[in-house]
């Protein structure tokens, strides 16, 4: 079975983990943490070192996951990953649902309750999170965030780095700009 590292062993790293032990496609090699030495193990997995040194850690795995929230942070550990040798792979959690005709670019995080609806694309990196949905022709550029409960009507456009925090919504055809951040429970409109 391949082998998988997870950057990131806090709350959105570990649900990550819980995606991946459920779907039982990859064997989890360890976590990649900052909080690396105090924290040396989360359940039984090891926090193998510290994030700036993925690289070493390359003969470990094939593959790497970066589970972190924070989508300036994501972004630039991605392309640590990425120039280090490493795939990233999307993960994808068993009660999620993504259309078959939707495109999932690498090393997204689709999480419990999600819902990717046809023909929607997401680009690299993206995290659609708990109960959040991209409804058709949804577009969210590379290492957009949906939180949790997000609600995306058909044809929104959601920029690079975009968050919408937990509970926002956008209207039919809304584009929400690059590098926005909207608020828990702000409703946007076109």
């Amino acid at each position: 079975m391949e082998r998988i590292l997870i950057v990131g062993a806090g709350g959105h790293g570990r649900s990550v983990a819980e995606s991946i032990e459920l779907r039982g496609n990859f064997q989890i090699a360890g976590f990649i943490d900052d909080s690396y030495p105090e924290k040396k193990q989360v359940w039984d997995y090891p926090v193998l070192g510290a994030v700036e040194d993925i690289s070493v850690f390359s003969d470990r795995a094939e593959s790497l996951v970066v589970a972190i929230g924070n989508n300036r942070v994501r972004k630039a550990l991605f392309g640590k990953a990425k120039a280090s040798g490493f795939m990233l792979p999307s993960i994808i959690h068993p009660a999620a649902f993504v259309s078959s005709r939707a495109v999932i670019g690498e090393g997204c995080s689709i999480m419990a309750g999600a819902v990717v609806g046809t023909e929607a694309v997401l680009g690299r990196g993206c995290v659609v999170n708990v109960n959040a949905s991209a409804d058709h022709h949804c577009r969210l550029e590379d290492f957009a965030h949906l939180g949790v409960g997000v609600q995306l009507a058909g044809g929104v456009i959601v920029g690079d780095s975009a968050w919408l925090q937990a509970g926002s919504s956008a209207g039919y055809g809304v584009v929400v700009p690059a590098g926005s951040l909207v608020l828990p429970g702000v409703g946007l409109i076109g």
